[in-house]
């Protein structure tokens, strides 16, 4: 097969932390033109404020103005505007499947009929995008789900729906295997709820929620547990290969013959938190509050612990953040 041809017009439909951030993987790695579409008001602004932060370069060909000019990057006013001439279309909006099933039937009517279709959506199939688009169109839709942030992270889960033409899921892993910049895709065989790697994140995530609101431990202490042990532990080997190094020459088989009653106990009691009986922010009472009144505030009281030992967010944590990610990837040859 031949080399993956990365000098293509690749259409980003939002330009949220994860458009951005795709954007620089883009910009920096491929010599694709990068068109950039987002209805906010302010858009040339915030790609200026941000864009240069996740390219994380003083070369000054990679300044938001040089990019322009040499027509690496567009930035665009109308949807008809950025999808002109586009091989590839990610969308990167909000994840509301109205409004995905709506745009992707306006992006049919504005690309050609091999343009490539992706959605960057943590959680919603490529099958439900495109219910209503013709049969010719599903087959080019599938989800492209990066972990955040894309430019940094690894790996790309690349899921069809059942209609998806294997030679789409084929092109989007030839083309991030083409970019050189480490990236990891990898073919998710069916559909389900949060794909591969939410699936295993959110349950983690789940069973830290009840840790905290049941007050085994702190917020800060929860953390500092993860990423003392099986976060480093888990960049190195994954939870099956690192279980089967646990069970010595022996493998997994002895690992799970040594400690399944460990297990066991620790399945059976893991928490049981749902977002149909709690609300999500502190002082507010919008929730799917749905279960019984003594099992609201869980969320609440996790959100108010990490808000109080972290505070909110600020691009100071996120550039923190990404160094240290950068340096982790560079220490395992990433």
């Amino acid at each position: 097969m031949a080399p993956t041809d990365t000098a293509v017009r690749v259409t980003l439909i939002g330009a949220g932390t994860i458009g951005i951030s795709f954007a620089a993987l883009y910009l920096k790695y491929s010599q694709a033109t990068v068109s950039i579409y987002d209805p906010r008001a302010d858009l040339h602004d915030h790609i200026r404020s941000i864009l240069p932060g996740y390219l994380d370069t003083d070369d000054a060909a990679y300044a938001v103005d040089s990019l322009i000019a040499r027509e690496r990057l567009r930035i665009s006013s109308s949807l008809e505007e950025a999808c002109s001439g586009a091989a590839i279309v990610q969308e990167q909006g909000p994840e509301n499947l109205a409004f995905k099933v709506s745009i992707w039937k306006q992006v049919i009517d504005l690309v050609s009929p091999e343009t490539h279709l992706w959605s960057s959506t943590s959680g919603i199939p490529a099958s439900k995008q495109a219910a209503e688009l013709p049969e010719t169109c599903k087959s080019r839709l599938l989800v492209c789900h990066p972990f955040n942030p894309p430019h940094l992270m690894p790996l790309i889960e690349l899921v069809g729906s059942p209609e998806t033409k294997p030679e789409e899921i084929e092109y989007a892993k030839s083309f991030f295997d083409a970019l050189g910049s480490g990236h990891k895709p990898v073919v998710v065989k069916k559909e389900v709820p949060g794909f591969v790697g939410n699936r295993l994140a959110f349950v983690l995530l789940r069973e830290a929620c009840h840790l905290v609101s049941e007050g085994v431990v702190s917020v800060e202490d929860l953390d500092t547990i993860v990423e003392a042990s099986v976060g480093p532990r888990w960049a190195v080997t994954g939870p099956l290969k690192s279980y089967h190094y646990g069970g010595g020459t022996k493998g997994l088989g002895a690992f799970f013959q040594n400690l399944s009653g460990t297990i066991e106990d620790i399945w059976q009691d893991a928490g049981r938190e749902s977002f149909k009986c709690s609300s999500f922010m502190p002082g507010e009472t919008d929730s799917l509050a749905m279960g019984t009144q003594q099992e609201t505030g869980w969320a609440e009281k996790v959100v108010e612990q990490t808000t109080e030992a972290y505070g909110l967010p600020t691009t100071s944590d996120f550039a923190k953040r990404d160094e240290a990610l950068r340096k982790l990837l560079q220490a395992r040859g990433t």
